[in-house]
């Protein structure tokens, strides 16, 4: 049975059994796409999840049918953030830094400084707060993982990518600076880098809702999965302890990097 309560203007759910065994990960972006498929395959491998997002009825769902938690959060929102980490409680095994996105497809030239800021907010800022508010937990049983979701495109530049690639590669620089400053210290940092990923909402909200442009990213090819990638993220995160997997780059077979891409006609 799954209950809910208010953590000021954050709203909880949570099931009758708090007190677990069950190692604790968060997830954030759980809401959809990769960030729902990794909370998944985490309870499956035997996690109590805690799905982080700012859509209140789909985490409270996907909760209940993974017998996790719920807490909406805007992971721009400092003050949210710290009511997110005390609703986490005082003990963390795994956070999945899985919230990010991308906007538009403009050269630099024409660059909108919104569309910018907006992205460095959730890619990167929105990383960093829940990170800093996380780690005291994730330190407190003597040992947590930090998976920060990636991109190729933190690792290669392509055209009218601007604006994401400069916020993911922020990200993949963000996550190697924290692993130094954290050597010696029990928590591992890793990252998990996709290349082309086929989720309901990513390329949608790319290109603003344009249903056709984004349906023809995928055109000729085999994208990989949500589910490609959560897979991936579990595997990092379920290494044995004294094993730090800095970087998993995954790419479907079609794409060679983010500007080559065989396409089969369709």
């Amino acid at each position: 049975m799954t209950w809910a309560w208010d953590v000021g203007p954050a709203r909880v759910l949570c099931h009758d059994d708090v007190m677990t065994s069950r190692p604790l990960a968060v997830v954030t972006g759980a809401s959809s796409g990769i960030g729902a498929a990794t909370a998944r395959s985490l309870a499956a491998a035997g996690h109590e999840v805690v799905c982080v997002a700012r859509r209140t009825d789909r985490i409270e769902s996907l909760a209940r049918e993974i017998d996790g938690r719920a807490v909406t959060c805007d992971l721009t929102d400092a003050d949210a953030v710290a009511r997110m980490a005390g609703a986490v409680g005082d003990r963390l095994d795994l956070l999945v830094n899985n919230a990010g996105g991308a906007i538009g497809l403009e050269p630099v030239e024409h660059g909108d400084p919104d569309d910018w800021r907006r992205m460095f907010e959730v890619n990167v800022v929105a990383t960093l707060q829940t990170t800093r508010a996380l780690l005291p937990a994730l330190e407190a049983d003597g040992g947590g993982t930090v998976v920060n979701v990636g991109s190729i495109a933190g690792r290669l530049a392509y055209e009218g990518g601007g604006g994401y690639t400069a916020a993911k590669h922020a990200l993949a620089v963000m996550t190697e600076t924290l692993r130094l400053e954290l050597n010696g210290r029990p928590v591992r940092v890793c990252e998990v880098a996709p290349g082309m990923v086929r989720t309901e909402e990513f390329s949608l909200t790319r290109f603003r809702g344009d249903a056709e442009r984004a349906e023809a990213v995928y055109e000729g090819v085999t994208p990989l999965t949500a589910e490609d990638v959560a897979d991936v993220i579990c595997w990092t995160a379920t290494r044995p302890p004294h094993v730090n997997v800095d970087l998993v780059v995954v790419k479907p077979l079609d794409q060679a990097a983010p500007h080559k891409v065989a396409r089969r006609s369709v």
